[in-house]
């Protein structure tokens, strides 16, 4: 058994105790909410490490101690289980989803956890047996490392993304909203036979129009500029008309026949009710183009064949080709600079992001 295993197994131990500690002597809400997160997070690592268990014992056969490991840790759960519905009163069943949702939660965030630590190992101990989560001493001058890397300019590339992010999120919220108001706000024949005509062109794979979009931004001599990424953005994307319109069809009518009585036309109605209302949802498009232009990898590879103006995923694809090999230690490390301040734009942004999500939950 991995040290590391056993160390966050006696940490989930601990906060299980702590958890029922807080129910006993819990004298206000915010402390059962402190109990309940502490429950959930050690009865979740416990389960995955009586999953680990299971797979060790499958692959290297049955031995003493990891049997009886598993033994008393199956005995803890459902103990710890009973034990805690009992003394707070929630419904097992509820203790049961939200145990789960929390299982899952760990599940996608251990990658970007194994990332991070192998981030801060050195080259020799990157591909090391046994697998192990981390090894001390922590490398951290990898990321020091990363932000000298003669080929990989990390200040460049993340000016040249930021650029084309900018660009390209204020196309999408100006063009998308304009379509999508016509969709939904204005009458006309045949509306909703092209509202399905552009859904339709969701369905057409890139590279099916790449060559012949290639050769059009040549014609112009855009190639190896920033235009062929950012100008289609003004231009309107069908999944976020889409989402416009499904916002915007949830705004009371009533509020623009008002203002049309007092003799507003429909681009003072637009800009004055329709955008101040629909800021869920401009904020969710917003997030998406920011996320899809950030992460966007072969817009660049094809259309910026100079280096000083890669973008950041591009600038990755470079380093990781350096010298015939892959420092797996140090793209680990770039990989990390490049994703988190996506994250840390999302944690800052999370509660109207969720909110604008819920779209369909939003009443007029």
């Amino acid at each position: 058994m991995s040290l590391t295993l056993l160390t966050f197994l006696f940490v989930s131990l601990v906060m299980i105790a702590l958890a029922f500690f807080i129910v006993w002597k819990r004298k206000a809400p915010r402390r059962a909410k402190l109990a309940h997160a502490l429950y959930l997070l050690g009865e979740s690592y416990l389960f995955f490490h009586i999953l680990s268990l299971i797979v060790y014992l499958l692959l290297h056969g049955i031995s003493d101690l990891p049997i009886l490991l598993l033994l008393g840790e199956v005995y803890a759960f459902f103990r710890s289980f009973s034990g805690y519905v009992r003394k707070t009163g929630i419904r097992g069943r509820i203790v049961i989803y939200q145990g789960l949702v929390m299982i899952g939660a760990v599940i996608f965030v251990f990658p970007f956890l194994w990332m991070f630590s192998t981030s801060l190992k050195s080259s020799l101990l990157t591909f090391s047996l046994p697998r192990q989560l981390f090894v001390f001493p922590l490398e951290w001058k990898n990321y020091a490392t990363c932000l000298n890397y003669p080929s990989f300019r990390f200040t460049l590339f993340a000016r040249n993304s930021l650029y084309l992010c900018i660009l390209t999120v204020t196309g999408t919220l100006v063009s998308s909203s304009f379509v999508a108001y016509g969709f939904s706000r204005i009458k006309w024949r045949g509306r909703d036979a092209f509202f399905y005509l552009t859904l339709s062109t969701m369905m057409i794979p890139f590279p099916v129009y790449m060559i012949p979009l290639f050769k059009l931004f040549r014609a112009y001599n855009w190639v190896g500029t920033f235009k062929p990424l950012w100008v289609p953005a003004f231009f309107g994307s069908a999944f976020n008309i889409f989402l416009f319109r499904q916002f915007f069809l949830t705004i009371p009518h009533d509020l623009s026949d008002a203002a049309f009585l007092d003799g507003a036309g429909d681009f003072w109605v637009f800009a004055k009710i329709i955008i101040p209302l629909s800021k869920p949802v401009i904020l969710v498009v917003g997030m998406f183009q920011f996320l899809y232009s950030w992460n966007d990898f072969l817009g660049p590879l094809i259309y910026l064949p100079d280096q000083s103006a890669f973008t950041l995923s591009l600038g990755l694809q470079f380093f990781q080709s350096q010298h015939g090999g892959t420092e797996w230690n140090l793209l680990m490390a770039a990989s990390t600079l490049v994703i988190l301040p996506v994250m840390i734009l999302f944690f800052l942004t999370q509660k109207a992001f969720i909110r604008g999500v819920a779209i369909s939950n939003i009443q007029g």
